[in-house]
């Protein structure tokens, strides 16, 4: 793995299909994980201890979680939808906000 390639950790609600959009990163989705349902705490915790990026489209998590706590950046999508035709137009902007991540922080992307 290079330096600029990250481990991306996609929420169940986005659909796989968007991680063709996210090369080189290395992602894999909460379900392929296996672990789909755990609610967002305990999934941050999880990510943290794998992943470098955690993408979702949960509006409310940034203010449900204290993301500072978590070694994992989040990512928020604002699309139309969860339909990848709705997210895909935001795929540029995710690159560039996955490149410049930090873990503890969420950014909002639109």
């Amino acid at each position: 793995m290079s330096p600029s390639t990250r481990r991306i950790l996609l929420d169940e609600c986005i659909d796989w299909r968007l991680s063709k959009h996210l090369r080189p990163h290395q992602v894999t989705t909460v379900a392929k994980a296996g672990w789909s349902g755990i609610k967002n705490g305990q999934l941050l915790r999880r990510a943290e201890a794998g992943f470098d990026v955690f993408i979702t489209v949960d509006r409310n998590l940034s203010f449900q979680q204290h993301v500072a706590e978590f070694d994992v950046a989040v990512i928020v999508m604002h699309a139309t939808s969860n339909r990848l035709q709705d997210m895909v137009p935001l795929a540029p902007k995710l690159l560039k906000a996955i490149a410049i991540a930090v873990p503890g922080r969420a950014v909002t992307i639109t």
